[in-house]
Formats: structure tokens, C-alpha cells, sequence
């Protein structure tokens, strides 16, 4: 913050013959502290600013911070009413976004919501459709989660288990989190925790020797110091996740070696940051390093440099949140110069005038940094939404191991919440190390790919994600992986045989050299041949009484005399003949139906030719059989008396 601070002071083109002031509080992340340094921001009876003489109200223009998103909430609660500008650089909570509860807050890293879909996007990336989830259970993970769910769904993607964990839990609870993941049927775990949480939970899976995970880490321990128990880092290895952009900051690494206690002598922490650095006290201070007695430490000499030192401090290879304080100063500075860059009489305050630098107001400051636009020394272009969040960008970093036995922490991609749809993520494949030495990006599904030819039919009870593939039915197809359909061809068309392409229909003949043909054409011959010997035995023993009762003139007379139809002898009444003969005929055509829809080309026409044979066949031998029988064979029934008796003798 100071160096941002003295960097803009320094710069003639930016804010010239203005100097900025600070004063900066350590809230110790406790929210008693923190309430207390607000209402000092609002107190105008202090002096605002260190080693300088002001010219305008003590009331601070704008406030950088806080860091955690509860002191954030409280401090934007407070000075939302006095519309004070507040840039914090790490309060990630998406309920910050409430302009309505929180008017004039504005932070330089994306809330939460920005991180679940930006996890969401690389676990689409990399097609994974089946996997489990682990959040943290305070508001972090539960909105984190949250908006992540809802995100992958629209993805497709289904969620196999999700536990939550808390450092405050029973072992218990623990235990069955481990049971799960080691027994879920996805290898693919999205954990949306805090760094103490994820410490506990590796040291278990270390314990119960879990292997074969492949984890998706939120910034909140993907990215920091912090790294698993040293047992549990081989189960850990090519961990990937989303985390805050570490940029090299032109100037700031020059800046820290040039720290030294006589550049702030009114300045705690760095007092006992350098007497912690070179184990030695610094004259004139009570601050000791674990309270050790001055007799049993040496004497700072003042002649000690950090240029000769590597520790946290120095190395800024991996500094992240810094980049967003710095970026924090330069959007109030940015603000600053637009308001009193204002030319009289184009102003867009009321009449047109313009803010008057000795005495303007928070919330004129508050009106230009909602239009604050500006580009970094990097590159970056800055500026809000009308929430008051920035453009969402991350890193994507890796888990790999090293020749020490741990891990580092390399970045491998970057995420832009800004970049068109499909173009979200950048990714250098070949530079990602997997988990368990996979050389190939491991499988999540619940299911496999549907192939072109068949469609996908969800299993009952289970997620859409897990389903069975069935092969399109004769005459449909797919063209499509994982169709949910297939689709019918045109009635001149059929299916191939991998059901993926309608082909024309080639035309059949039933030829009479086929084995089929021959079949039904002596089948024919035959019908017709019984049919000619009937009508050539009828016309021969026409004169006979039993075909004479068949003559259609006795027909005609029948229908006259139906009134005496009660009377008509039984050997008249040839009902059992009909019935056997429509019995025949409709058995034929009701499983001639079904036959002639499922047999294919020419074995429908034979199908046919065989329903009319057979029903032809049925009435022929119904009908005519017995009446050709008695002609024939038995030609003591063919008399008048016995077809006119009404009682049938048991020879009969």
C-alpha cells in the first residue's frame, strides 16, 4: 500500500500537486478492532494523514480494506451512509455485491460467485460430468457451493455425493467424508474449503491411504502457503484449482530491500518484523521476540539489509493479494484525478460545477469512482461493475511435485470471466501434472458416451448423467454422440445397419426361382386345382340333393321364407361349416398384421400371398370338405330324406 502510495506521489501525470496521505490500522482479522478503526476514519477531530499537513476535512476520502468479508460487511454497513468510498483487495463473499445494503463498497478480486463459475468452466473444460463436492460448512463453502451447483447443472453435470466439513466436527464425521470419497464411483473431487479444513481432511486421507483423487481446489488453499501435512502430499500431487493472479509488480521487490526501520520509525510492525528477521532489538523498543530479555539478544546495529536475506517478505514470486492493493490505490487515485480533472460548466454535479478539491464530499468521490477506468502498468484494464465488482480473472494452478519430496505451485492457465463464451479458459494441457502419474486427463463419468446408432435412456432413480445407450430401432437413426432421441427416416428410406444414416430402399421382387416363390406358387397351382375339382364334382352331381341345397336359386327362397327358418332341418344348418371357416379366415388375418409390419422387403409380398392362400384355403376345405365327402365317400347320405331328417342317427 505505501509503495502504491509513493509510486502515484512520484508520478507528475498522475494527480499532479496533489500528494496522497494514509493511515493504515492492523485489524488482527478481529471485528472489534475493526469497528474501532472505522469509527476513527469517521471521526474528523484526527489528523488523517503521517509526516503531512492537509488542507481539507480529517474525514478520510476512501478507504482500502478490510480483508475478511465480515469485517468488510460491518465496515461498508457503518460508512454506507456517509457514501465513503471502500476498496477491499480479499473480501470475496458475493453478499458484499448488495448495493442496497452496501452502496459505496467495491473491491479489486471477485467474489465467490465469479470462483464457483469460474471452477465450474474447468470442470467443463476437461469433460468431466460425474463428480463429488466438499465445501466448507460456514457461508464461504455453502454460497460457494452453492453457486457452483447451480452453475454445473446448467453444464450437465451431476453431483455423485457432497459433504461438508468443519474444523469443529466429531472425527466421526470425518471418517465417513474419507469412506465416502474412497468408495464413490468419481475420482473427481471439487473442494470448496479453507485451508485449516483441508489440512485436517488430507492428514485422514493420508492416514487411511486414499489414492487416486483427483482434487479441484478453491483460491482459498489451492493458492497460498499453505500446503498439506508432508505425509500427505504424494496423495495430493496434481491437485488443480483457481486462484488470485500473481503478478511481478514493476519496482516493488526494490522497494522491500530498501525497508528499514529509520524510514518508519513510529512503525510497529516493521520494528518487529526486522528484529524477527535478524534476531536481533532495535534501541528504544519494548517489542521483544517472544518476550526474550534485551541482555540475552544482541543490538540491532542499523547497518543489517534485507538485500542479504530470503524470506516470505522478499520473495515475491508468490505474492498474489498484493497485486490487488495495489491495483485498490491506484482505482482511488484514478478517481481522484477524474473528479478534479473537471473543466467549470461541464461538471456533473448540480448546475454543472465541479468538486472543489480543499472541500469536496465522500460521495462526490463515490459518484466517479462508479466510471473509474484505468489501465495497469501491465496491462490490466480495471474498472466495476455496477455491483462493484471487477472483471473476473484467475489463475489456473497445478500441484507438482519436486525433487524435495513436497509440492509447488505452478500456474498452468488463466481464466477470463470477460472473454467470449467458450473462450473462458486458457490452458497449457501439457504442462499439467495429474493425479497418481496419469500422463491423460482422468475419466468422471457416471456413464459412457452414447455412440452414433442409439440414444440415451435414463436409469430410474438415478442423476441425468447416468444412463443406458439403446440402439435405434429399424428404420431410425443417430447421427449425434449422445443423442436423446433417434430420428425416423422418410418412408422411402431405411437405417443402415449402425443405425447412424437413412440409405435409400433398394426394390425386391419376389422372383418365381426363389425357394419362397416356388412355395407360393404351388401353393396357388394347388388351391386352384381343388377349387376347379370342386366346381367339376358339383356341376357333375349337381342333380344330387346335397347340391341342390346349395343352388342360389334355393338361396333367394330361403330369404322369402324366414319365418319357417325355425322349422329348417338340422342337416340344413350349416353354422359349424361358417363358423370354422371365419374362425380360419380371421385367425389368418389378425396374425397376418404384426407379420407383414415386422418382415422386411419381399417377405412382406410372401406374407401376403400366404394370408390369402391360407383364408381361400380355409373356406375351400370348411365349406366344400364335407360336402365333397359325402359326394364321394359316403353316398348313402347324399338323399333328400336324410338331408330333410331333423334327428342324426349314431352311425352318422
Amino acid at each position: 500500500m505505501i509503495f502504491a502510495i509513493d509510486e502515484i506521489n512520484k508520478n507528475p501525470r498522475l494527480l499532479p500537486n496533489v500528494t496522497l496521505g494514509y493511515r493504515i490500522y492492523d485489524t488482527c482479522t478481529m471485528p472489534p478492532l475493526t469497528l474501532k478503526a472505522t469509527f476513527q476514519f469517521l471521526n474528523r477531530d484526527e489528523v488523517t494523514s503521517s509526516n503531512l499537513a492537509c488542507t481539507m476535512s480529517s474525514t478520510v476520502s476512501a478507504i482500502v480494506g478490510d480483508a475478511a468479508s465480515s469485517q468488510s460487511g460491518a465496515m461498508a454497513t457503518l460508512i454506507g451512509p456517509f457514501r465513503i468510498p471502500m476498496v477491499s483487495y480479499f473480501s470475496t463473499c458475493a453478499c458484499l455485491s448488495n448495493r442496497k445494503e452496501y452502496p459505496s463498497f467495491f473491491r479489486t478480486i471477485p467474489s465467490d460467485y465469479f470462483q464457483a463459475r469460474a471452477l465450474a468452466h474447468l470442470v467443463k473444460r476437461f469433460g468431466w460430468t460425474w463428480i463429488g463436492t466438499v465445501r466448507n460448512d460456514d457461508d464461504y463453502g455453502n454460497f460457494g457451493m452453492q453457486a457452483f451447483t447451480e452453475t454445473v447443472q446448467q453444464f450437465g453435470v451431476c453431483i455423485a455425493f457432497s459433504e461438508s466439513i468443519h474444523r469443529s466436527y466429531h472425527r466421526d464425521k470425518l471418517l465417513r467424508i474419507v469412506d465416502t470419497v474412497r468408495k464413490s464411483s468419481t475420482k473427481v473431487v471439487v473442494a470448496f474449503v479453507a485451508p485449516e479444513e483441508m489440512s485436517i481432511l488430507f492428514s485422514e486421507i493420508a492416514r487411511q491411504n486414499v489414492t487416486g483423487v483427483q482434487w479441484i481446489g478453491s483460491e482459498a488453499w489451492v493458492s497460498t502457503q499453505f500446503l498439506p501435512p508432508e505425509e500427505s502430499r504424494r496423495f495430493v500431487a496434481g491437485t488443480i484449482g483457481v486462484a488470485i493472479r500473481q503478478v511481478d509488480i514493476p519496482g516493488l521487490r526494490e522497494f522491500l530491500m530498501d525497508v528499514h526501520p529509520s524510514m518508519y520509525p513510529g512503525n510497529r510492525l516493521v520494528k518487529e518484523f526486522w528484529e524477527s528477521t535478524f534476531s536481533c532489538a532495535l534501541r528504544g523498543t519494548d517489542n521483544r521476540i517472544d518476550q526474550v530479555p534485551l541482555t540475552m539478544m544482541k543490538e540491532c546495529t542499523g547497518s543489517e539489509s534485507l538485500r542479504l536475506t530470503h524470506n516470505e517478505l522478499t520473495d515475491v514470486s508468490q505474492y498474489r493479494v498484493t497485486y490487488n492493493v495495489y491495483k485498490a490505490i491506484y482505482a482511488i487515485a484514478h478517481t481522484l484525478h477524474n473528479m478534479l480533472s473537471c473543466e467549470g460548466g461541464k461538471g456533473k454535479f448540480a448546475e454543472n460545477t465541479c468538486a472543489d478539491i480543499s472541500r469536496f464530499q465522500p460521495w462526490q468521490l463515490l459518484h466517479f469512482m462508479k466510471t473509474v477506468n484505468f489501465t495497469t502498468k501491465i496491462g490490466e484494464n480495471v474498472y466495476f461493475d455496477d455491483n462493484g465488482d471487477p472483471v473476473a480473472t484467475y489463475d489456473i494452478v497445478n500441484w507438482q511435485p519436486n525433487a524435495a519430496g513436497g509440492v509447488d505451485i505452478i500456474g498452468v492457465g488463466v481464466y477470463d470471466g470477460s472473454a467470449p463464451p467458450g473462450k473462458e479458459i486458457m490452458l497449457k494441457d501439457e504442462a499439467i501434472v495429474w493425479s497418481g502419474d496419469q500422463i491423460t486427463v482422468p475419466r468422471a463419468v457416471c456413464s459412457k458416451n452414447c455412440p452414433n446408432g442409439t440414444r440415451k435412456a435414463t436409469r430410474k432413480g438415478q442423476p441425468l448423467c447416468c444412463f443406458d445407450c439403446i440402439k435405434c430401432a429399424d428404420g431410425e437413426i443417430s447421427n449425434v454422440t449422445d443423442s436423446p432421441d433417434c430420428i425416423k427416416c422418410p418412408w422411402e428410406y431405411r437405417s443402415n445397419r449402425g443405425r447412424d444414416e437413412c440409405i435409400l430402399k433398394e426394390i425386391e421382387f419376389l422372383s418365381f426361382g426363389d425357394p419362397m416363390g416356388i412355395i407360393l406358387v404351388t401353393m396357388a397351382f394347388l388351391g386352384v386345382s381343388i377349387t376347379i375339382s370342386v366346381f367339376v364334382l358339383f356341376y357333375v352331381h349337381r342333380n344330387t340333393p346335397i347340391v341342390k341345397a346349395n343352388n342360389s336359386e334355393l338361396s333367394f327362397l330361403l330369404l322369402c321364407a324366414l319365418t319357417l327358418s325355425r322349422q329348417l332341418p338340422n342337416n340344413f344348418n350349416e353354422a359349424k361349416h361358417i363358423t370354422f371357416s371365419m374362425l380360419i379366415f380371421c385367425a389368418v388375418w389378425l396374425t397376418f398384421i404384426p407379420a407383414y409390419i415386422s418382415s422386411p422387403g419381399k417377405y412382406a409380398v410372401a406374407v401376403e400371398v400366404f394370408a390369402i392362400l391360407a383364408s381361400s384355403y380355409g373356406l375351400v376345405f370348411c365349406i366344400f370338405a364335407p360336402k365333397c365327402y359325402i359326394i364321394l365317400l359316403r353316398k348313402d347320405r347324399n338323399t333328400k330324406k336324410h338331408l330333410m331328417d331333423k334327428t342324426t342317427s349314431n352311425d352318422h
